[in-house]
């Protein structure tokens, strides 16, 4: 647990922090605070969702492989855009209230966030 004693959920219910289930070990941040952009990232994860569903439907039907490509570089163009809008969000919340009281692991987690996810 962080310094504070506070546990950081999002708006939809997700724990940050606790990780049970997801294999990562971290221990549980210490900030409640909800996301002004959260309903924003779920309309577009729905429509990649919705998007890459249609993608498997053509490589079951024997699409061109070029129209397949391109499809799956738009479903990644929009999945990158919705890291975008979450990092700028944590950035603009977390990582300002981790500043402000001294939370060195929301940092760092922070830091293996972006290091998955410029590979």
């Amino acid at each position: 647990m962080g310094s504070d004693g506070h546990k950081h959920t999002h708006e939809h219910g997700h724990t940050h922090g606790s990780h049970e289930g997801h294999g990562h070990g971290h221990e549980t941040h210490d900030h409640t605070h909800s996301h002004a952009h959260t309903k924003s990232v779920l309309n577009r994860l729905s429509r990649a969702v919705g998007h890459l569903t249609s993608v498997r439907t053509m490589v079951e039907q024997g699409r061109d492989c070029s129209e397949v490509l391109i499809q799956l570089a738009a479903v990644r163009a929009a999945i990158n855009k919705t890291c975008e809008v979450i990092l700028k969000d944590h950035l603009e919340h977390c990582i300002v209230d981790a500043m402000q009281t001294g939370d060195t692991e929301t940092l760092d987690d922070l830091r293996r966030a972006v290091e998955l996810l410029m590979k």
